[in-house]
């Protein structure tokens, strides 16, 4: 029976979900595979806009066998900030940097905390906030959120991810043209919250965990007390309010800033 364990979890019979559709006579099983990672292409908008784009060059073809060049910055796509991205050192100074973080950090249970796209805020340019009160109201239907937990901010930002022009939505029309509102963001006070509740963990499937028109407080105050954001996540909206177990692994980059990964999690 395949298993697989993380921390304090393991999970069983698992199936691998990337798309919508089920194969016919696919067994029953216990738990499925969501992929939470959005795909990472020149035709995407996956980067930074101030950032190096993702680009690539064949350099073997066939015969005997193909590979590429790869150029692409530490946060593109699905990514982690590890606490180097604002800090320039911590306490314990080996886990400043991506490749030194606890990867306990990045797996185990999960919540998801839905956040309103609008959530009070429809200024251009700016990101309307996620306050403390949006995440009370959330463990007063669901419970209180555990130490060690994983928080995911499900706002459907994602659904901006898209190629073409209607891609300019995810963060061109926002942070270089600033003529379309910013994507939810938490504010301090809400990682102050999380920190008290013992959150080590926060995802969003909005580009950034900082709000579009000021991004640098919730990056240093978070990551200055060794937390760390996941960004760029998506499908959210298939997990379950809490119970579903979440795996980030990132490229492990000596000295990095962060980087890019996969993420699951087991439903």
């Amino acid at each position: 029976m395949p298993h697989i364990a993380c921390g304090d979890s393991t999970v069983r019979d698992f199936a691998i979900v990337t798309t919508t559709s089920t194969p016919v006579n696919q067994p029953a099983l216990t738990n499925t595979l969501i992929d939470l990672s959005v795909t990472v292409s020149e035709r995407l908008p996956g980067v930074w806009p101030s950032h190096r784009p993702f680009a690539r060059e064949v350099t073997k073809t066939r015969p005997p066998y193909f590979t590429e060049a790869l150029q692409i910055d530490e946060h593109t796509g699905t990514h982690f900030d590890a606490p180097a991205h604002f800090v320039e050192a911590l306490p314990d100074a080996r886990s400043t940097y991506g490749d030194r973080v606890d990867l306990r950090q990045l797996c185990g249970t999960c919540v998801v905390v839905p956040v309103p796209s609008d959530a009070g805020s429809a200024e251009p340019g700016r990101s309307p906030e996620i306050t403390p009160q949006l995440i009370e109201a959330w463990e007063a239907a669901h419970g209180r959120l555990n130490p060690g937990e994983i928080v995911l901010l499900h706002s459907g930002w994602d659904r901006y991810y898209v190629e073409g022009p209607d891609g300019s939505r995810y963060v061109d029309n926002v942070l270089v043209s600033k003529d379309q509102p910013g994507w939810p963001a938490p504010d301090v006070p809400a990682m102050e919250l999380l920190h008290q509740r013992g959150i080590r963990c926060v995802g969003t499937d909005a580009p950034s965990m900082g709000s579009s028109h000021d991004g640098a407080p919730v990056h240093l105050w978070g990551l200055s007390r060794g937390m760390l954001y996941i960004e760029g996540l998506t499908n959210l909206d298939r997990l379950p309010a809490r119970g579903a177990t979440f795996v980030f692994l990132p490229l492990k980059i000596e000295g990095s800033s962060g980087g890019p990964g996969r993420a699951v999690a087991w439903v």
